[in-house]
């Protein structure tokens, strides 16, 4: 079967160029942004501007595309204005995933900015059960772990388990960052340590809600809590934990996307995308 993976592309030029970049790479899956990461609000998305979108999606042969929301939502924070903004953000973006016929956001949980665990989770949720109600019921948020960096939520797994247990698993999965886990402390360098660290996701959340992986190797130590990104094989994971990951049959029909370095020639992910799938092969190592 043809795996599914892919890396986030940029959108410079119009949406539909996503499909394009993607092709050039090698790429049977994709994400994107479908808007500037760095502001609350984005250009409405034209009619003739979605449709574009979809119809380069269906003649590129390309499988699932999943979009990332923008980095200022943070629906943690004990601040109202911005937590305001943050929920009106991410039910814009929930809407325009269902204009362009995405049915997957990836978000970071947030982070407390101080106020402790319990309260930032409780303010996640409760952001949630609003949103819920006001946002098209055909696209699922996935819950991306972190680092754990600073106040920042997601970085055990037991948060996301406490913000999945009272939603439906057709609106809540997560998405399983291999860099943001492993210096979160979850060693996934070794067949050991990878077979420990999906055995407690296993037994905190569950396997099946993981619906979609960042495959992104770390340049700081297993439990630095440093999010550095790096190319695949090159970093504290390594190749055999990648392989660990590529062989495991119980991933194989799930999308897995590069936010690596692109590289100075642009080449990179599609040296990244054949490495991994080497490393999918069972002599790989």
């Amino acid at each position: 079967m043809t795996r599914l993976l892919g890396a986030h592309v940029s959108v410079a030029g119009g949406l539909d160029m996503a499909f394009a970049r993607g092709l050039e790479s090698g790429c049977t899956a994709l994400q994107i942004f479908t808007k500037n990461a760095n502001r609350w609000q984005g250009k409405p998305i034209a009619a003739a501007d979605a449709a574009a979108f979809r119809q380069a999606w269906l003649e590129s042969g390309i499988g699932p595309v999943m979009a990332h929301d923008a980095y200022l939502i943070n629906l943690a924070s004990p601040k109202s204005g911005v937590w305001e903004k943050s929920k009106a953000a991410l039910r814009d973006e929930l809407l325009r995933c269902a204009q362009l016929g995405i049915t997957d956001l990836i978000m970071h949980p947030g982070a407390h900015l101080g106020t402790g665990v319990d309260i930032g989770l409780a303010r996640i949720r409760e952001a949630f059960r609003e949103i819920l109600g006001q946002s098209p019921p055909d696209v699922r948020l996935l819950l991306e772990n972190t680092a754990g960096q600073g106040s920042y939520l997601g970085g055990e797994f037991a948060h996301l388990a406490a913000l999945l247990e009272e939603f439906d698993e057709s609106r809540f999965g997560v998405c399983f960052d291999t860099c943001h886990a492993h210096t979160a402390g979850y060693n996934l360098a070794t067949a050991e340590g990878y077979a420990q660290t999906m055995a407690e996701f296993d037994r905190l959340i569950g396997l099946d809600r993981i619906k979609a992986f960042h495959l992104n190797d770390c340049l700081k130590p297993c439990g630095s809590k440093i999010d550095r990104h790096t190319h695949i094989g090159q970093g504290t994971i390594g190749r055999a934990g990648f392989a660990c990951l590529m062989q495991d049959r119980r991933f194989v029909e799930i999308p897995m996307i590069l936010e690596t370095p692109k590289g100075e020639r642009g080449d990179m992910d599609r040296v990244n995308l054949a490495l991994l799938r080497e490393l999918a092969k069972e002599d790989a190592l």
